[in-house]
């Protein structure tokens, strides 16, 4: 049995397409792209680059992360719950007198509730970053494209994606070779 004859077997049939990604040689010239694709109407676009090139989330459509809303309350739990276990522990169910302090007090209780929110903040970040880029992931469409390593190195790649409303691959490689685009290939996924 051939590879075809197993994919239309299970079926996956015909590969799909994912996109259409250019490569461009700066990023000013990445910003400057990614506006014009966007003001010509399209909306799912992303952007690949060696490092975080300013401004190129407004030009290209990203909205905020939720990441600093998961971040704040998951450090309010934490504070929460230091505070709540350490009131609970000293004065409900193991209540002792040392030093006349009393069974609760908040400045002692400073030290702890700080370090507690601090560890929920950490795992907050760290999890929530994973959970919204969706990683791990080890394999992504965008790595069919031929210079895809180029991104990581000194190219600057916009893309396209096929999930967009007026996405056409012939008018998207002719919307990008006019925004400047030096490479530019529909990639399969």
């Amino acid at each position: 049995m051939t590879l075809d004859q197993l994919k239309d077997k299970i079926g996956l049939g015909e590969d799909k397409v994912y996109g259409v990604i250019g490569a461009f040689s700066a990023p000013d010239d990445l910003v400057a792209a990614g506006r014009r694709i966007r003001e010509m109407g399209y909306t799912k676009l992303d952007a690949m680059s060696p490092f975080p090139v300013h401004g190129i989330d407004e030009a290209i459509g990203v909205p905020p992360s939720k990441l600093g809303w998961i971040v704040i309350w998951f450090s309010a739990m934490g504070a929460a719950t230091a505070l709540l276990l350490i009131w609970y522990v000293g004065a409900i169910n193991y209540p002792l007198v040392i030093g006349g302090k009393p069974f609760f007090d908040f400045s002692y209780s400073i030290p702890v509730t700080f370090e507690l929110t601090v560890l929920f903040t950490a795992f907050a970040s760290f999890l929530g970053m994973w959970a919204i880029n969706g990683l791990p992931r080890l394999y992504h469409p965008s790595f069919n494209y031929s210079q895809a390593h180029r991104a990581s190195d000194d190219r600057f790649l916009l893309v396209i994606e096929a999930e967009d409303p007026r996405f056409d691959p012939q008018a998207c490689v002719e919307d990008l070779r006019s925004v400047g685009a030096g490479d530019v290939e529909v990639v399969e996924g």
